[in-house]
Parts: C-alpha cells; structure tokens; sequence
C-alpha cells in the first residue's frame, strides 16, 4: 500500500489509495512489523558467535552512548509526537491557539474544505493604526514541504492577506525556503518542527517549565578538609 522506493519519499501505491484502515487495522499492522524485525534481531544475535556478539554490542553500546539525544532534544521529540498525534482539525486548532498566545487578534480557524490550503486567518497589530491581514496553512506531518507547497500557497495567499505563514511539524526543503523568500513576492513565514517547539516553550503552552539543579562542587570544596580547630 505504501511504495517507498526513494528514500525519505513516501507514497501511496494504487492500491494505497483505495484502501481505508481503521486505527485499529492500522495500529495491527505496525504493531505486526514491530513484532517481525525484533524476531529478525534476536535471531541475528542468537546466530552470532559469543564474541563476535560481544564485540557488536560494545560497538553498539558505544555508539548509543555517543548519539544518545540530549534532555532537550528528547523533550522535543516528545512534544513533536504529541503534536503528531492530534487529530488534522485539532492540530488546526492548537496553532491557532498558539497564533492568539502570539500576538494575533481575531484569529479563527476557516474550517472549509477546498479552500486553496488555507486554514485560517488572523490579523497582526503592527500599531495602533495599522493592521497586517494574516492566512496560515497547518501541516501535521513529519515529511518535509517542498518548493511547490510554497508557491501554491503563495497563490491562494494573493489578493486575501498580506502575508502567509506555514506551520509544520516536520522541515522545510531548500528550495522551499528560497521560494518562501524569493523576491517580489508575497513573503512566505515558515515555521518547522524545531521553531515550533520553541514557540511552544516560549509560550509556555501547553508544557511545563521543569527546573533541573546542578551541583556547584567549588561550594563544596572548602568542607573536604578540617577547618580550623576552635580555641580553649
């Protein structure tokens, strides 16, 4: 159902596209594949000679330890996964949300389909007299936007708003990013995955700040040795 013969490219094949899984049906054939390649993996060590087994894991070991990702980075991949796992109109929404936390007046979701890939519109006080009509397009995946996602959007942008912000949970190709920004046009904003978390952590929405405490050992050195005895 998937055709995935180009790297980090996914489609759908003819027989993806007429066919519906439920999240249950779905949710059965990760969980079987899962369940495939563990098997492959324990049979593949249980295989391996002992120290050529060993020699892997530590090799593995090492490597882990050495690409394992940082508090912050798994913090990200957690919020990036929760974000994923909204529903399209609740991902609509919870940007929407984060554009009204963010400045933005009279922001609402336009709820239409076929609506040129705009997903909502909002305004942007600049000052007290002067106000910047503003449309968004939302797209909760984790693949990246390409140039062509840009113009297009680009086109629905013109003659509705001065300016056209898309949010992804996932990246933004190069030539997209030149796109967004090529001259004589309508500038496009691009929010990624990354910026989008930040957002969130700025906003402090829909997260927790968490205070983690580091010891200060220069504090501590004064007290491994004796002090000074008291006087009689």
């Amino acid at each position: 159902m998937i055709d995935a013969s180009k790297r980090g490219i996914w489609a759908l094949t003819a027989k993806g596209k007429t066919t519906m899984l439920s999240h249950a049906e779905g949710l059965a054939i990760v969980r079987k594949w899962v369940a495939i390649h563990q098997k492959r993996i324990k049979e593949k060590k249980t295989n391996e000679k002992p120290s050529e087994q060993t020699a892997v894991e530590t090799s593995e070991d090492t490597e882990d330890a050495e690409t394992a990702p940082t508090v912050e980075e798994r913090e990200e991949q957690n919020l990036l996964s929760v974000l994923l796992s909204l529903t399209p109109s609740g991902f609509e929404r919870v940007c929407m949300r984060m554009m009204r936390e963010s400045g933005f007046e009279k922001v609402e979701v336009t709820g239409k389909s076929h609506d040129q890939g705009i997903d909502g519109v909002g305004l942007l006080l600049v000052n007290r007299f002067v106000t910047i009509k503003v449309v968004f397009q939302c797209k909760r995946y984790s693949g990246s936007v390409g140039r062509p996602q840009v113009a297009e959007f680009r086109n629905s942008v013109m003659g509705r708003a001065e300016k056209g912000i898309i949010i992804t949970t996932g990246t933004f190709t190069s030539e997209a990013i030149r796109e967004a920004t090529r001259d004589g046009v309508i500038p496009i904003e691009l929010v990624d995955g990354e910026k989008l978390v930040k957002i969130f952590e700025d906003l402090e929405l829909g997260v927790k700040p968490k205070t983690i405490y580091e010891v200060d050992h220069a504090f501590f050195e004064p007290f491994k040795t004796d002090g000074p005895k008291p006087q009689k």
